[in-house]
């Protein structure tokens, strides 16, 4: 029985004759890390992850930072943190509902890429959260099928800087100007309504620049 197939994905490969690809690509897939993929995750700047909520309906979500805020802790597990964001918590929130998850690792540099399927929930516990400053939760990771894709479509980009947002040492980040924009007032967590009206107060949106050069 193929664990990554059915008969839909089978009735496509036997219309464009790629069935015996498929199985062999499928073959290769396994549940520990090797060491190439190791020093790839341990070098990764970004990785995007998959979630599915209660209701079947799947998202995609950006996690970036450092080289190494993606740790691998056991043969087939790895932890990495999720920072202040737009406070929706789709991905977090749909772990809480169905802990399915795929993560997928870009090289833009150098095109290749790495998937990873299995399960997640947070694993909020002081030893994990101090590795990662800043961070509001931890999540844990437990892989069981690891394998590669092809990476000739990947567009080349040279990640030259990381973003001025991630939290250093201590825990501290920039205040996103995003938050200051008036669309949100009344709407933020009352420690983030303090530091608008300590930045300067609210902004229209028309005057908003994004947030590549934070202030």
């Amino acid at each position: 029985m193929s664990v990554f197939f059915g008969e839909s994905h089978r009735r496509l490969q036997d219309e464009h004759g790629t069935r015996r690809l498929a199985d062999r690509l499928e073959a290769h897939a396994h549940d520990a890390f090797e060491a190439p993929e190791r020093d790839f995750i341990a070098g990764a700047t970004m990785v995007f992850l998959s979630t599915v909520d209660g209701n079947g309906q799947p998202t995609v979500s950006y996690k970036g930072g450092p080289p190494g805020f993606v740790r691998i802790t056991g043969p087939s597990e790895l932890v990495l943190p999720s920072y202040d964001g737009n406070g929706m918590f789709l991905t977090l929130g749909n772990l809480g509902q169905n802990p399915r998850i795929g993560l997928l690792f870009i090289d833009f540099e150098n095109p290749h890429r790495l998937r990873l399927h299995g399960t997640a929930a947070l694993a909020d516990d002081p030893d994990l959260l101090a590795l990662y400053p800043g961070a509001d939760h931890v999540v844990r990771v437990s892989v069981e099928r690891i394998f590669v894709n092809c990476g000739r479509y990947i567009h080349r980009s040279r990640a030259t800087e990381l973003s001025p947002h991630l939290p250093d040492a201590d825990g501290r980040q920039p205040f996103p100007a995003w938050k200051r924009i008036d669309l949100f007032e009344g709407a933020l967590p009352a420690g983030d309504e303090q530091k608008v009206a300590r930045t300067g107060g609210t902004i229209p949106l028309e005057a908003y620049r994004g947030e590549a050069d934070p202030g």
